[in-house]
């Protein structure tokens, strides 16, 4: 025991500001690493390679296996390059959260005020009496992000949003209920797209988990970009909502309408500098 503390307290009297800064960053790693893969099925695969890891570890320094302990030695290189192979698509995610992060917004890309809370008041409309009626629908609303790909999987449409055309859209088998319609810039682009369907156990741990292919298809929208999904389930009628491979679950209208709201507000507020935050005018103040 005096060994131990002897050695923990050489290695604190060794510690510098750059030595801090170093475990730091390796740390932060980590975390980031552990942070984008929460929630998916890529957890209990790296749970299962980090139990492998410390088996093997114990087993070849507790044990004389000459012929095991050469076996491994040569192997973990192999295993460490299939690491991007097994993880790609939860790599792939991750940089694509880092590039939305650091994207700038042109002005152009800003809709009005106006057009955004009409398009708006259209969906809650609409998916509420979506919800009454029971019929599934499952809206996706673009936000910064282009969403040219999904767009062509669908029908063009170009049209107004108004709570009548998503009726029409999701009437129960006409030939564009089947699939999402797309909503960007205050304006109904397409409908019946194919979306992504997630690939996370949220929905799997979820205490209904017999969930359908719409949920699935919000999840894996929101995982993939960053749009925000309103999906209306054809069973129960419930409201649900989906951005950044997270779902909120029965909602009522009211509550989607402030969720929506608060999801496209800022986009359209008008940018201020750090000067203008630091010392607002008398009017901002009101």
């Amino acid at each position: 025991m005096e060994e131990f503390i002897s050695n923990l307290l050489f290695v604190f009297q060794r510690l510098n500001w750059l030595s801090i800064l170093d475990i730091a960053l390796v740390a932060g790693i980590f975390f980031g690493l552990l942070y984008s893969l929460r929630d998916t099925q890529a957890m209990s695969l790296l749970r299962g390679m980090i139990f492998l890891f410390v088996l093997l570890a114990l087993l070849t320094s507790l044990v004389a296996l000459p012929a095991f302990s050469w076996l491994v030695s040569n192997a973990l290189p192999a295993l460490l390059l299939s690491i991007p192979v097994i993880f790609a698509p939860e790599i792939r995610r991750a940089l694509e959260r880092i590039g939305r992060a650091g994207a700038f917004v042109p002005p152009s890309s800003r809709v009005s005020n106006a057009k955004t809370e009409l398009a708006i008041q259209a969906i809650v409309n609409a998916a509420a009496r979506l919800s009454a009626r029971q019929h599934g629908a499952l809206i996706v609303i673009q936000r910064v992000e282009g969403l040219e790909n999904f767009i062509e999987t669908g029908v063009r449409m170009e049209a107004r949003v108004t709570p009548e055309l998503l009726l029409q859209t999701f009437y129960p088998n006409t030939p564009l209920h089947d699939g999402a319609a797309i909503i960007a810039d205050g304006r109904l682009v397409a409908a019946a797209c194919v979306m992504p369907l997630s690939s996370s156990g949220i929905l799997n741990r979820s205490p209904e988990r017999q969930m359908g292919l719409r949920h699935r298809a919000a999840l894996g929208i929101s995982e993939a970009t960053d749009a925000v999904a309103v999906v209306v389930s054809e069973e129960t009628g419930s409201i649900s909502i989906a951005h950044s491979g997270r779902m909120i679950r029965r909602i009522d209208p009211e509550r989607l309408e402030n969720i929506l709201l608060a999801f496209y507000r800022p986009l359209n507020a008008p940018q201020r500098n750090w000067f203008q935050r630091l010392f607002p005018r008398k009017d901002e103040e009101r």
